[in-house]
C-alpha cells in the first residue's frame, strides 16, 4: 500500500482543513494510507518523510524552519513524490526560495477572476490524457516559473495591454523525485461542485508523483 502525507495550514482563506480533508479522501478512495498533519512539526523527523511514497501540502503562505526543508527536499530527492495544488503549494513558504525552486514556480498575483479556458497542450501526459481543454472561473493565476518545468496545460492571460501564456499545470523532477503542480483550485466548490475536472488532474497528479 503506497504511503502518503498531507500537512496543512497557512492562511485560511484558502480553507486548507476542507482541502486537506478532500484530498486524503480522494487518496484513501485509491488504497493510499494516509496520514495528515495541521501542523510543520511532521517535517521535523527526516528518517519518516523517506517512508513516504508522496507528499502533499496544503500550506498558503507562512513559514518553514530551515532543518525541515532541508529535510524534506531531501525526502524528494531521494524519491519521495511531491504534489500540490494552488496557493497551497505555489504560494507556501514565499520567504524560501528554495522551496519554490522545488515547486518550479511561485504565485504572484491575480489580476483577472473570473472566467478564462485552460488549454491542455500535452494530451499524451497520464495526468491529462482524454481530457480536453476547458472554461474555468476562478482566481487566474499569475506565476513566477523555472523554464524547465514540463507544461501539460496553460492560459492565455492578458497583462497590461498584452497577451501572454502563462503555465497551469507542470511537472519536473528534484532529483530522483517526481513533482506536480495545479494552479487550480481556490475555493472547494470548484473540485467537488463546479469542475471536477479540476479535481481529476490533481488526483492523477498526486498518483504521478508517487513514488
Amino acid at each position: 500500500m503506497k504511503k502518503a502525507l498531507i500537512f496543512f495550514g497557512g492562511w485560511d482563506g484558502h480553507n486548507p482543513t476542507g482541502f486537506a480533508e478532500l484530498f486524503e479522501s480522494m487518496l484513501t478512495e485509491n488504497g493510499y494510507e494516509v496520514e495528515s498533519y495541521d501542523n510543520l512539526d511532521c517535517l521535523n523527523d527526516a528518517e519518516k518523510l523517506l517512508t513516504y511514497d508522496v507528499i502533499i501540502p496544503f500550506w498558503t503562505m507562512g513559514q518553514i524552519e530551515k532543518e525541515q526543508f532541508n529535510n524534506l527536499s531531501t525526502a524528494i530527492q531521494s524519491g519521495v513524490g511531491l504534489a500540490g495544488v494552488h496557493g497551497g503549494m505555489g504560494d507556501a513558504f514565499r520567504g524560501n526560495v528554495s522551496f519554490q525552486w522545488m515547486v518550479g514556480g511561485q504565485f504572484l498575483g491575480h489580476p483577472h477572476v473570473g472566467p478564462y479556458k485552460v488549454d491542455i497542450i500535452d494530451m499524451n501526459h497520464p495526468i491529462v490524457r482524454n481530457i480536453e481543454s476547458f472554461d474555468y472561473d476562478s482566481e487566474q493565476y499569475y506565476m513566477q516559473v523555472d523554464p524547465s518545468i514540463e507544461i501539460l496545460a496553460e492560459t492565455q492571460y492578458n497583462h497590461e495591454g498584452k497577451t501572454v501564456t502563462m503555465p497551469v499545470v507542470w511537472t519536473k523532477n528534484w532529483g530522483n523525485g517526481k513533482v506536480f503542480y495545479s494552479a487550480l483550485g481556490h475555493d472547494i466548490k470548484e473540485y467537488i461542485e463546479q469542475f471536477p475536472v479540476a479535481a481529476e488532474i490533481a488526483l492523477r497528479g498526486f498518483i504521478w508523483a508517487t513514488r
